[in-house]
């Protein structure tokens, strides 16, 4: 892919706007850039920017996130909604960063710019994670325990953060475990 801006084009060939002037070819010429104005104004809508771009993990991810914790402040006032309050604001405002940040650098990589990589968004590969299998069989159990046999979920109000505990020990496992992985790699 040619990096010949408009405005450098030889002569004889068509005169650029001045809206056209200092951009780069590819955005007029490649069907598969996508525009980060257009990400950020979708992402208003939590997961929906990260979709037009192709990360559909992420996005019905973000998606059913924001969806759960609107749910759960729906409910009852707990000791959980001011917090869960403060993280919905701060996830929607993520969820409208990461997709302008991942459409420049969506682009970015089209162009080749910079000796950054456009991050793997998993189209092409058929993987799971254990560890969120897992985590969704329990919270699906759960959630199943009290609608389908009215199974009281009071003790999660007490309960609920030993589930930061484990995420937090899995994220140190997973950090020894990577470490480990890059001396081998360096023997």
């Amino acid at each position: 892919m040619s990096s010949v801006r408009i405005d450098e084009a030889p002569e004889g060939e068509r005169n650029p706007s001045p809206a056209e002037r200092g951009r780069p070819r590819y955005f007029h010429e490649d069907p598969r850039v996508k525009s980060p104005a257009l990400t950020t104004v979708l992402s208003l809508v939590p997961g929906l920017g990260q979709i037009y771009l192709g990360y559909y993990g992420q996005g019905f991810l973000n998606i059913a996130i924001v969806a759960s914790i609107i749910t759960i402040l729906a409910g009852e006032y707990s000791v959980l909604t001011p917090f869960l309050g403060i993280f919905l604001g701060f996830y929607w405002l993520y969820n409208i960063v990461d997709a302008y940040r991942r459409a420049t650098l969506y682009n970015h990589a089209l162009e080749g710019l910079g000796p950054t990589e456009l991050p793997d968004i998993g189209i092409a590969e058929n993987r799971g994670s254990m560890f969120w299998g897992v985590v969704l069989i329990i919270a699906g159990g759960v959630g199943l325990s009290h609608t389908a046999w009215g199974y009281s979920l009071a003790w999660l109000e007490r309960w609920w953060p030993v589930a930061l505990v484990l995420a937090g020990l899995y994220l140190i496992y997973k950090s020894f475990e990577t470490r480990s992985k890059e001396k081998q790699r360096a023997r």
